[in-house]
């Protein structure tokens, strides 16, 4: 059992949260959860022991391996793939390394009286009672076999790590983690930068595999199939619910809802000992009563109702400059790297004012067509951009690109230009940055503050043709919602790159299914493409071939 006892932060004289204590059991599957700001992100770091707390501590049993997960990917660029992922046994073959080395001492070394060479062989013996009590391993095998299980081919085991995308360096912190066989596992925002495939597999790993988890994340489907407990934090303490996301949800709104009938009750009670002091302080007769009626009152201890968060995403686009009849228009396109061809003679026209999907795996050439529409890359075939096209463009990494160096202030002042200047505190304002926050350095800020700031600069100019990313990768499920009716609203063109469902449900209208080096298209909304391909989510595009 791993134990948060009494766990208090604080800094700049804010509490973020105070006195928090609760126990993680093998097999429990943790959300957790809580408005931006609340401190989840924090809580999992101290976890993990990569922050420490203002008082109080994380308890574990000695061996206890605790492997955490961050919301960015600390990848060593200048490692292969199969390097990588063999640090999962740094300890073990430091250990082995260390025992060799002293061994190597005593074999050398004479002076077999003195305290040093005592001291050494304390040191092997200690080393080698540890080291020989761990289950013997082939390495090699062991990640081998790791690697290929989350569908990566041998070939990939010597290629950098920087030649692959987020989701698939995801999947190598993952096997590192797998390979650990960690007591528990925290993960921050884990399907932020995972395709369907890989959010598939980490669901059905975590269920079947991990001996307990705790997850911050904003997919609701994701959370809902894989927690039994969710523990939220709010107004500094936490609420331990031993039941899944959507429960969780009514459970907290009737708790809400109780609280705030016994707050209202005590108001009232409030009010009629005021009145009574009131009404009969200067009346002798009643000065016993009178007292009595002010003692109840300093004892009376306020009922908290828990808060509401009333923030809201002010968002809309501003009206889209007309453009030409067809803004882009694919005719045998093809793109490839060396001998890896991502697609070949794909061909599509996007008229003005339709709302489309690009829907596929990682891999398969929706943010490669994204940055060919862009300029941002050579091709074969071609690609003509409509008359007047006035592009606004939110990449993957969107967030990840702002100077950490700046505020957020500081941000947006950099690229506004005329009379948005004077209105930059509004327009901050109406993306929840208000009060203090606008003078936080981006480098404090959470994933979904990031990725708010970063959307600000597609608002500061009119566009006519936004091309989105995976725009909801950190953004809580209430944002999602806003920005989704900010883009219903759009009245340009829209490209989205997304397996998000529910988000992609009732805006796009059109989807483009990239599979098999191709690009096909279906004229029908999501549910459409699903219902024809008789899947019941976008997951299943992954299980069998696209056709």
């Amino acid at each position: 059992m791993i134990s948060v006892d009494a766990v208090s932060v604080e800094f700049s004289g804010t509490t973020l949260f105070s006195n928090i204590t609760f126990n993680i059991n093998e097999n429990d599957r943790i959300a957790l959860m809580g408005k931006n700001g609340a401190g989840k992100s924090t809580l999992l770091k101290i976890m993990a022991g990569v922050n420490k707390p203002t008082r109080g501590k994380v308890s574990a049993p000695k061996e206890a391996i605790i492997a955490y997960l961050p919301q960015h990917l600390l990848t060593d660029d200048s490692c292969s793939v199969f390097e990588e992922t063999s640090k999962a046994f740094s300890k073990i073959l430091n250990m082995k390394r260390e025992i060799d080395g002293l061994n190597k001492q005593m074999e050398t070394r004479t002076d077999y009286e003195s305290d040093a060479y005592s001291k050494i062989i304390e040191q092997v013996s200690e080393l080698s009672e540890k080291y020989y009590s761990i289950e013997e391993v082939n390495f090699d095998a062991e990640v081998e076999k790791t690697l290929m299980g989350l569908g990566f081919l041998r070939s990939d085991f010597t290629r950098s790590t920087s030649e692959f995308s987020g989701g698939w360096r995801m999947r190598i912190e993952l096997a590192k983690i797998l390979l650990q066989k960690p007591d528990l596992i925290l993960l921050d925002e884990p399907t932020n930068h995972l395709d369907i495939e890989s959010v598939q597999w980490l669901e059905e790993f975590l269920k079947t595999n991990a001996k307990a988890v705790i997850v911050i994340s904003h997919d609701k489907t994701f959370v809902d199939n894989l927690t039994n407990r969710t523990i939220e934090i709010t107004m500094g303490r936490i609420y331990d619910y031993k039941t899944n996301y959507s429960h969780y949800l009514q459970l907290r709104k009737e708790r809400r809802e109780q609280q705030q009938k016994h707050f209202d009750d005590q108001q009232k009670e409030i009010a009629d000992i005021t009145a009574f002091i009131e009404r009969f302080k200067g009346t002798y007769s009643k000065t016993l009563q009178v007292q009595s009626r002010v003692k109840m009152l300093e004892k009376i201890e306020i009922v908290q109702v828990d808060e509401v968060d009333t923030s809201s995403l002010n968002l809309k686009f501003p009206p889209a400059p007309r453009s030409g009849s067809y803004p882009v228009i694919v005719d045998g396109l093809t793109k490839r790297y060396g001998d890896n061809v991502v697609f070949h003679d794909a061909s599509l026209t996007i008229a003005r004012g339709e709302k489309i999907a690009f829907v596929g795996k990682n891999g398969e050439g929706k943010s490669t067509l994204v940055k060919a529409i862009m300029g941002e890359i050579e091709y074969e075939g071609k690609l003509q951009m409509g008359h007047n096209s006035m592009i606004g463009y939110f990449a993957q990494n969107q967030a990840s690109l702002l100077d950490v160096d700046l505020t957020v202030f500081e941000t947006i002042d950099q690229i506004a230009q005329g009379d948005i200047r004077t209105r930059i505190k509004d327009i901050l304002g109406a993306f929840m940055f208000s009060g203090d926050t606008i003078d936080k350095k981006v480098k404090v800020l959470s994933g979904g503050e990031r990725t708010r700031l970063a959307m600000i600069k597609l608002l500061l100019q009119p566009v006519n043709l936004l091309i989105l990313d995976e725009p909801t990768n950190h953004l809580d499920i209430k944002t999602k919602d806003i920005l989704k009716e900010a883009l219903q609203a759009f009245d340009g063109t829209l490209i989205l790159v997304s397996h998000d469902r529910d988000f992609l449900d009732g805006l796009a209208a059109k989807v483009f299914e990239f599979g098999d080096k191709r690009i096909k298209e279906h004229f029908e909304d999501i549910n459409g493409f699903l219902r024809n391909k008789k899947m019941e989510n976008l997951r299943e595009i992954e299980r069998s071939k696209m056709k």
